[in-house]
């Protein structure tokens, strides 16, 4: 019986591995350093200034994991900013609102959206990137 448990335990630990799939690109938190070292080696970024208390910021969330998912996208890296906490952030990237998306390709920013929760306005955000 208690084989039959390990072995019932194991399948289900596997299961649940499985069905929580990784994100294809790099999430970490905003810093200028993290923005200026991926900008000078050119890499596709997402900068993602976030309220945990904003209705907007909680509905593009999963619309990013989703789209992060595809291995097109496995370069990308996001930068999360918090609205309340990275007031500096908001002035250096001239942000005055939250839920607001940044896309950069190297030193370059491509497109800025305030507010969208389109999954295909997103999706075409970060196409930018490719």
């Amino acid at each position: 019986m208690t084989q039959i448990r390990a072995l019932f335990a194991g399948l289900v630990a596997v299961f649940l591995v499985a069905a929580v799939p990784a994100s294809a690109a790099d999430v970490q938190p905003y810093s200028p350093e993290a923005l200026a070292e991926a900008q000078s080696a050119g890499k596709p970024i997402l900068v993602d200034v976030y309220a945990a208390w904003c209705p907007t910021c909680r509905a593009q969330k999963p619309i990013i994991e989703d789209l992060t998912q595809q291995s097109k996208y496995k370069n990308l890296l996001i930068l999360r900013a918090d609205f309340d906490k990275d007031k500096d952030v908001l002035k250096e990237l001239n942000v005055r609102s939250q839920s607001t998306l940044i896309v950069f390709k190297g030193k370059d920013e491509l497109v800025r959206s305030v507010g969208s929760t389109s999954p295909v306005a997103i999706e075409g955000m970060l196409d930018l990137t490719l």
